[in-house]
């Protein structure tokens, strides 16, 4: 993701925010109302370590040579001009108060610019070159870390020089380790912890994932258990999809493309260069990665060697209570629990559809053949991808059920599957 930067200055009306990097504002002349009353150099700024993301609450300016520093409050300037701050007078006095270290604040020069980035691991990643601001109805919030070549030169002085673009990581996956450990380690760390990423969507995660440069992106996947990742991949767009497969090993594909259906894996594959398409199609067994190849060789592909056999399916006769029972017992993949199948024993023939919200909310006692709907909407196995979508257009379900010319279940097609 590559951001152009602009000297900070009023934002002009119509416009919500603007960009700038810190680089371009280090020893910039800070003046006193207009532009020739000089107080100093801005040495550095000052944040505040808030969620979303870190506000400034002032700049900081040095003096040097055991002079003391100085400390506008952020609320205190003004306007930003192309060389130099204007900032208001002292509230009393002639100078403003020397800097005080206050809990959660971090400078940006000193503890910020130059740390290394670590994964989640421990693993060194890139070193913060530069930090991307920008600045929204007089609110001033930090953006996005720059790890780019060109970050380094911005910070010498050399901006003018441009060796390919700007690498920005997104705030929100970088923080300092610890308020405490910003001012004695030179290490950052991404900011989500495994835990944290377990519980996040996937389509979070996939957002996440998409922002983030190569080695990065192959931290933070990397910590997805097989079933997160799978999830997390189908929700990522094709260009992160590729970047992401070709960092896989062998074993790790495998057990993620475990964790998909037929369809999934055939989506999934349609996105790839040929030669990872391969790779992965060697891994799959014989019978699922025919049906992967016919899916992929014609636009023709039938309901029938696109479905899932994740599904939950009960006879009629099976009370609100033990169905429920038997869903906790079972510990079906919770895509699967959306709806009961009802089915005949012990044939399989499909008789009506219960949605999980109804099987709640019912009474104990009440049967699944009270609570179903009847007939049911099914697709049958002979129909083509093309009249499945309309069908999902049509009803807008979460999962179709898939029959035979005898109506048995034979599967189940969900809706991401199809409408993607």
């Amino acid at each position: 993701m590559t951001a152009s930067s602009t000297p900070l200055a009023p934002v002009p009306a119509g416009t919500e925010h603007q960009f700038v990097f810190v680089s371009e504002l280090l020893d910039r002349r800070v003046c006193v109302t207009r532009a020739e009353l000089k107080i100093g150099k801005l040495t550095d700024l000052v944040f505040s370590l808030a969620e979303p993301f870190p506000e400034a609450v002032g700049i900081f300016i040095g003096h040097g040579w055991g002079n003391p520093s100085e400390f506008v409050p952020w609320s205190r300037v003004v306007r930003t001009e192309a060389n130099a701050i204007i900032v208001m007078p002292p509230e009393s006095g002639d100078r403003y108060a020397p800097f005080v270290d206050q809990p959660g604040w971090i400078l940006l020069n000193e503890h910020l610019i130059g740390r290394t980035i670590l994964d989640m691991d421990g693993r060194r990643v890139e070193v913060v070159n530069d930090v991307q601001l920008v600045q929204s109805h007089g609110r001033l919030i930090i953006a996005h870390v720059d790890v780019s070549l060109n970050g380094f030169l911005r910070k010498w002085g050399l901006g003018f020089v441009r060796l390919g673009g700007d690498r920005l990581i997104s705030w929100k996956y970088v923080q300092p380790l610890s308020i405490e450990d910003v001012t004695t380690s030179d290490k950052v760390s991404l900011s989500l912890t495994r835990t944290q990423m377990h519980e996040l969507p996937s389509e979070d995660l996939a957002d996440a994932l998409e922002e983030l440069p190569g080695l990065e992106q192959e931290a933070m996947f990397s910590v997805l258990d097989a079933e997160k990742a799978a999830e997390t991949l189908l929700e990522t767009e094709p260009r992160a999809q590729r970047q992401i497969v070709a960092d896989l090993q062998p074993d790790r594909a495998k057990s993620i493309l475990s964790e998909m259906t037929v369809a999934q894996i055939a989506d999934l594959l349609a996105a790839l260069p040929w030669d990872d398409r391969i790779d992965l199609l060697s891994l799959l067994e014989k019978e699922p990665a025919e049906r992967v190849r016919q899916i992929l060789g014609t636009s023709e592909a039938t309901a029938g060697s696109l479905v899932s056999q994740e599904f939950v399916a009960m006879p009629a006769r099976t009370t609100a209570a033990e169905a429920l029972s038997r869903l906790r017992a079972s510990a079906p993949d919770h895509q699967a629990v959306t709806y009961i199948y009802i089915v005949t024993e012990p044939d399989g023939v499909l008789l009506g559809v219960v949605d999980l919200r109804h099987l709640v909310l019912a009474a104990e006692t009440t049967t699944l053949e009270e609570l179903m709907v009847s007939p049911p909407v099914a697709a049958d196995s002979e129909v083509v991808k093309e009249d499945l979508v309309d069908l999902f257009a049509k009803y807008q379900f979460k999962l179709l059920p898939v029959v035979d010319a005898h109506d048995h279940i034979i599967g189940v097609i969900g809706y991401k599957d199809i409408m993607r």
